[in-house]
């Protein structure tokens, strides 16, 4: 039996769809374990495509279990419209392949319009967030007033559950000069679904134990990037819950020795969504390239994504911080075309040499990097799926940020599809 949590090892959008759907391809249960429905994976099958954003990867492929865990935020009717969406598509849903924590906590409306509400009074103090309500979400969940999938059991209940939700949301909606948000309609509706929804519940940590039992490979799924971890990212310009490889074992209720590996997708270059700090950003004509190229915007949102190069600093760091045992580097081919690939090797802060990235937000903001150049190859690497077929130049580029990083490279993407891989080791074998 061998248990991988996958997670991604900058501020997310590394390519993790493509990776997590080939190693869904040989687990037996897929388990997302945080974020809500900001977050997203395109996966593209057969010339299929499916774009997911709350069911884990594995609910595309046949005789595979997927489960949302308890660290997920989760809008009831956003998970039944994405189910339809994906049902459309040929693809079943059922209570025997699709699993809902009964301790996850709901995104609800209010939690969306105060998302709206803070982010336009922020002004230039924004966060960036997606708008979706998963913040408020989890602040209500660690404030001991959420309301949670088993809520939707008793009437009686939600109706408490829900004036103590509001009682909070509506002092500071009135501070704030908005309508109070009135409970009876939303309990109306909370309960017309609640079927819909309790069907898929169970106990999610009984199952999974269940699964151990049987040696069963479990797949643990994260979202966003560990540079967007609410304690080790770029604080506050971060999500609303821990994204680093730990977290699987608490958002699903299974004992840290439970994970076997934990693979680090990695994109080639870099980029983020949403504000924040950058040190590698580029704002001229190779960062359009890179973004053009790239197609990067965002799977949920369809935001432009910001790009720059590829910062080893940070890479080396949250190798270190989520455990990374290997790494799966991404989109290999959209560096072709440039004449030369530079790689943040060193920061400079205050006229002094890091090799960190400093906790301060301020300070963040005022580091330079120090590159290293590498030639680049300046042909087409889309589609190789031998590592002796690329570019020389190209390997000299992937050796360099192995041997920076501290971390094994597993495997290479040169192109969207699943096929195009180069495989060097594969994380369920080793």
């Amino acid at each position: 039996m061998k248990n991988i949590v996958v997670v991604g090892s900058q501020w997310g959008d590394e390519g993790k769809g493509k990776i997590v759907d080939w190693l869904s391809d040989q687990a037996d249960v897929i388990v997302r374990f945080q974020g809500g429905h900001n977050a997203g994976h395109t996966l593209v099958i057969d010339g299929v495509t499916y774009k997911l954003r709350l069911l884990p990867s594995g609910i595309v492929r046949k005789d595979k279990v997927s489960i949302i865990g308890n660290g997920v935020v989760i809008d009831p009717w956003a998970l039944l419209d994405e189910i339809e969406e994906i049902k459309s598509k040929g693809v079943d849903v059922n209570k025997d392949n699709f699993i809902i924590s009964e301790s996850a906590n709901l995104i609800l409306p209010f939690h969306k319009e105060m998302d709206e509400i803070r982010e336009d009074k922020a002004g230039k103090q924004k966060i960036g967030t997606t708008r979706r309500g998963i913040g408020p979400a989890y602040e209500d969940k660690v404030g001991r007033r959420s309301i949670r999938v088993m809520d939707l059991t008793s009437e009686s209940n939600l109706d408490h559950r829900l004036d103590t939700a509001l009682s909070h949301h509506n002092s500071i909606r009135k501070g704030l000069g908005k309508k109070i948000y009135k409970k009876d309609k939303l309990k109306k509706d909370l309960l017309k679904i609640a079927p819909q929804i309790l069907k898929f519940s169970k106990p999610v940590w009984l199952k999974i134990d269940e699964y151990k039992k049987k040696q069963k490979k479990i797949l643990f799924e994260g979202a966003q990037g560990v540079l967007l971890d609410v304690d080790h990212g770029t604080y506050p310009f971060v999500t609303s819950s821990n994204t680093v490889a730990a977290n699987a074992a608490v958002g699903t209720g299974c004992g840290p020795g439970t994970i076997n590996y934990v693979l680090g997708i990695t994109k080639s270059y870099t980029t983020r969504v949403g504000e924040g700090p950058f040190p590698t950003e580029l704002k001229d004509r190779i960062g359009k390239i890179l973004g053009t190229k790239g197609k990067e915007f965002g799977t949920v949102t369809s935001r432009q994504r910001r790009c720059g190069w590829f910062d080893g600093v940070l890479v080396r760091q949250t190798i270190k911080i989520s455990g990374i045992n290997g790494v799966a580097l991404t989109k290999l081919d959209v560096l072709d075309d440039l004449d030369e690939i530079k790689m943040c090797v060193q920061y400079e802060l205050n006229g002094k040499k890091i090799d960190f990235l400093p906790a301060a937000a301020e300070d963040q903001l005022k580091i330079k990097p120090i590159y290293e150049t590498f030639p680049g190859w300046k042909t087409a690497t889309n589609g190789i799926k031998n590592i002796d077929s690329l570019p020389e130049n190209a390997k000299k580029y992937i050796f360099a940020i192995e041997d920076f990083i501290g971390a094994k490279i597993c495997s290479i993407s040169t192109s969207p599809e699943r096929k195009d891989t180069i495989l060097i080791e594969n994380p369920f074998d080793i």
